[in-house]
């Protein structure tokens, strides 16, 4: 065999043996650290612990839709069900003025801070699969400068979609993390 073909080969097979290893490196939301026994995930309601109206079925509804959405997993709503448990609690939940109408003097944007603590627990070995205990979310949402300041009503209006919002946010960030095992 010739050496210019010998060299030709071996190059050949150097480049596939160098891109068959490749980088390490992925694209966030597309590995997966969790055990391949897991097959159903069960998502208990998380406790609120703040005196936020709500605030937890709609994270834990958001989640339970992200897992549905973004994964292959099957959820549940009873822990006894799942070969994982996600367990959490909302700690706290903070709503502060971020931006205010230099002619009115009243906010137009609103700085939404919830922290949480959440784990995900093998149910077959009780070994913790993901566990914070400050899982903290922020983001940011514009209140209308159409409300009428002496009508609550307007008010909660624009908060309860902001929630639902900031929910979905929420969960997709959570599932990711636990997917993921930031």
């Amino acid at each position: 065999m010739p050496a210019k073909l010998l060299r030709w080969r071996l190059a050949v097979l150097m480049l596939t043996a160098w891109s068959a290893c490749g980088c390490g490196y992925h694209v966030a939301g597309r590995s997966n650290a969790l055990p391949k026994s897991i097959h159903v995930i069960a998502v208990t309601a998380l406790e609120n612990k703040t005196s936020s109206y709500r605030v937890e079925q709609k994270l834990t509804a958001a989640t339970v839709h992200e897992f549905l959405a973004r994964t292959q997993y099957k959820v549940v709503s009873n822990a006894a069900d799942g070969d994982a448990v996600l367990r959490g609690k909302v700690v706290s939940l903070e709503a502060v003025p971020l931006l205010f109408d230099t002619t009115s003097g009243r906010a137009t944007t609103m700085l939404i801070t919830i922290k949480c603590e959440v784990a995900l627990t093998e149910s077959a070995t009780s070994k913790v699969l993901y566990h914070t205990e400050n899982f903290v979310f922020r983001n940011e949402y514009e209140i209308s400068t159409n409300l009428d300041p002496n009508n609550l009503k307007s008010f909660f209006e624009e908060q309860d979609p902001a929630v639902d919002r900031i929910a979905n946010d929420f969960a997709a960030r959570l599932v990711a993390a636990v997917i993921e095992n930031y």
